[in-house]
């Protein structure tokens, strides 16, 4: 099932990227040939009356494409007024941009519908007392630990633990409760009640000293987590805010990543996810509920344009930077140069992503 859902977030990522350098060449006056979801061999195609656009869908379920006329420049074509290459440079940048622009948007509406439908956010506790709504979220169990030889899952809401007479209950359960009263039952056994997709279950669990340096734990973290809904001028605000928020972290994110493995002193691909580390990330997600699986996947877009910007052959930066050349220079780059430039670029983006997906692989047999 995670592999179902990270390949439909996949598809409506790469669709919505698209979908931005579609309109604005459209906008742009440029020749659209073909707007295809998923990749050849072609399914089904249909091109509609008085339209020079073909829509397609295909078999390969891994995204889509925009086939523009002119994009991909030959020195001995004719020249076409409507083709990419022969509209002015402002208008080539945009439609470029667009994609990564398209995927901004999307990530903050995605946000919005979040917030607007009821976003989990962090609890405030005021004398101790855990507001109604709230709920005590298992964020992530360890492997090997009490907690998960006992059958607590990440996503599981705690109503309640006890120990003989000595009880928790749920209108006083926090983070820093619950990790007191395990430490102060030692190695007795506790009962955990909790809800699971709504419904009501109970485990039996015994700490153990060792995972925690200084007291008893079961090897489980925590969040205190309440139900936020906002009307719809306040969840596009929020959704605004957490983008850029997002946005900005992502960028510190990958700038402190590249600049350190440049010195040597950077975790290096060890800091990188690959598709089957993500489909991973996926299915815990997805436990917690719709509400994250939405946020994941926002965070997700934000990634993907982040990563589309820079300035590397291949990706919409490197084809913005060919672009700043040719205006710089005043002439077009010859078709030879860039396509070997863009030729190697995806050569190595396609060995990064082979030796990232082989070191998660190893990670999750090792």
């Amino acid at each position: 099932m995670s592999v179902i859902i990270f390949i439909i977030i996949l598809v409506v990522l790469i669709l919505a990227h698209e979908f931005g350098h579609f309109i604005v060449a459209k906008w742009a006056g440029m020749r659209v040939d073909e707007f295809g979801i998923g990749f050849p061999p072609k399914l089904w195609s249909k091109k509609p009356k008085h339209s020079e656009t073909t829509y397609s869908v295909n078999a390969i379920p891994f995204g889509g494409f925009v086939k523009i006329f002119g994009e991909d420049r030959m020195e001995d074509a004719e020249p076409e007024p409507r083709s990419f290459s022969a509209r002015p440079r402002h208008l080539q940048a945009a439609v470029i941009v667009a994609g990564v622009v398209a995927n901004f948007i999307f990530a903050w509406l995605l946000l919005s519908v979040g917030f607007l439908s009821g976003f989990p956010t962090p609890a405030q506790v005021e004398n101790g007392i855990v507001p109604e709504n709230a709920n005590l979220l298992i964020t992530a169990v360890s492997d090997g630990s009490p907690a998960e030889k006992a059958g607590i899952l990440p996503g599981d809401h705690v109503l309640s633990l006890s120990s003989g007479a000595d009880v928790l209950s749920k209108n006083i359960v926090t983070p820093e409760a619950m990790s007191s009263f395990i430490a102060t039952h030692g190695e007795k056994e506790i009962t955990i009640t909790y809800t699971r997709d709504g419904k009501k279950g109970a485990a039996s669990v015994t700490p153990v000293s060792g995972i925690l340096t200084d007291r008893a734990a079961i090897g489980i973290t925590m969040d205190l987590v309440e139900i936020k809904r906002l009307p719809i001028h306040q969840a596009l605000f929020e959704g605004g805010k957490t983008t850029i928020a997002v946005t900005k972290a992502t960028v510190r994110g990958f700038w402190t990543l590249i600049s350190e493995s440049i010195r040597g002193n950077g975790a290096g691909l060890s800091a990188i996810t690959g598709p089957v580390g993500i489909v991973g990330l996926v299915g815990d997600t997805a436990s917690f509920g719709f509400a994250y699986l939405i946020a994941f996947t926002a965070f997700i877009s934000i990634n993907l344009a982040v990563i589309n910007i820079i300035p590397f052959p291949a990706l919409d930066g490197g084809r913005l930077f060919f672009l700043a050349i040719e205006t710089v220079k005043g002439s077009h780059i010859k078709p030879a140069v860039t396509a070997w430039a863009n030729g190697i670029g995806f050569v190595l983006l396609i060995l990064l992503m082979v030796i990232v997906t082989f070191r998660d692989i190893m990670h999750l047999i090792g």
